[in-house]
């Protein structure tokens, strides 16, 4: 008899003991390969000895503060590690536990922007068809993953949703890449205007699609023909790297292949390799300089934030 709520109710897993390297061990003995590290998360492996032995230094130093009261060097180091490698124009990290909440404060702060530069009427986001940005309900609502969607739809905020970049499925035979990504950008042109072109927030999009639609990468051009209709409009750029960053596609951070800069950008997964629940918004300097001289404050910190125990982990895995 289990007290645990699980992810599948009608069936208990079995228990996992230990692990080491690509292997997982449950109470019984028998050993899995952990052939996808659990959902794309342990990029690092098991029990890596380097980041084990920084757990275990930082908590026997300071395991919390809170953060409406202190900082911690580890986070500041993690902060400045993340900023050092970050596409052009980002200054600030706002860390949390996870992708989907870093989805969550992604969304906040960009309402809270245009909020603070006296656009209130921005209202509305686009995202993708089949597109997955996580289970909390903001990240459900730019989320294109109908059957997810489905039982809470009553309560998520209005998004329009628009076609995800699948080449293989929705490429006309008589188009080139370059036009189907010119196509696909005229469709968000379109959405952007059919809602008001001053009350769209922002389009909300993975780089390199994820779980939901599998592996879609891109086609040439795509992402900047996306940015410049941003621009054209003032909506903010979110990319979702949650999946697809870290390292994951040879740089540190997908779009950097793409040569497209976000306004707002969210990691997650390889940033803490398992080892502990994080994830990461990072932002430009505007959006940042915007919130400050207005609120002096952001509206979307939890107590857990920013805490400085998973900082070391994140910061061993993030090098």
């Amino acid at each position: 008899m289990t007290h645990v709520f699980h992810r599948h109710l009608r069936q208990t897993p079995p228990v996992a003991a230990s692990s080491q390297g690509m292997f997982i061990r449950d109470a019984e003995g028998r050993e899995y390969l952990d052939a996808s590290g659990g959902a794309a998360v342990s990029s690092l492996g098991h029990a890596h000895p380097e980041v084990m032995a920084a757990m275990h230094a930082q908590i026997d130093r300071l395991a919390y503060a809170h953060t409406s009261f202190f900082t911690s060097e580890v986070a500041e180091q993690l902060a400045d590690e993340l900023i050092g490698s970050a596409p052009e124009g980002m200054s600030h990290v706002y860390l949390v536990s996870g992708g989907s909440e870093a989805v969550e404060a992604a969304l906040k702060m960009a309402r809270q922007y245009f909020v603070e530069i006296g656009q209130p009427q921005r209202t509305h986001f686009i995202a993708r068809r089949q597109s997955y940005h996580g289970n909390t309900l903001g990240a459900l609502a730019v989320g294109g993953n109908a059957w997810r969607r489905e039982p809470f739809a009553p309560i998520l905020v209005p998004a329009t949703h628009v076609s995800p970049c699948y080449p293989y499925r929705e490429q006309r035979t008589d188009e080139s890449a370059e036009q189907y990504g010119q196509r696909l950008a005229a469709e968000l042109e379109a959405a952007i205007l059919a809602q008001g072109a001053d009350r769209v927030i922002a389009f909300v999009a993975e780089t390199v699609g994820g779980a939901t639609a599998g592996v879609l990468t891109p086609v040439p051009g795509y992402f900047k023909a996306v940015r410049a209709v941003c621009d054209k409009y003032g909506v903010l750029l979110i990319l979702d790297e949650v999946m697809s960053g870290m390292g994951r596609t040879g740089t540190l951070h997908a779009c950097e292949q793409e040569g497209v800069v976000p306004d707002l950008m969210t990691v997650a997964k390889g940033l803490g390799g398992g080892y502990q629940p994080v994830g990461a918004v990072l932002a430009q300097r505007r959006i940042v300089d915007a919130m400050s001289r207005a609120a002096a404050s952001s509206s979307t910190a939890t107590p857990t934030s920013a805490t400085p125990w998973p900082a070391p982990p994140r910061s061993r895995c993030s090098r």
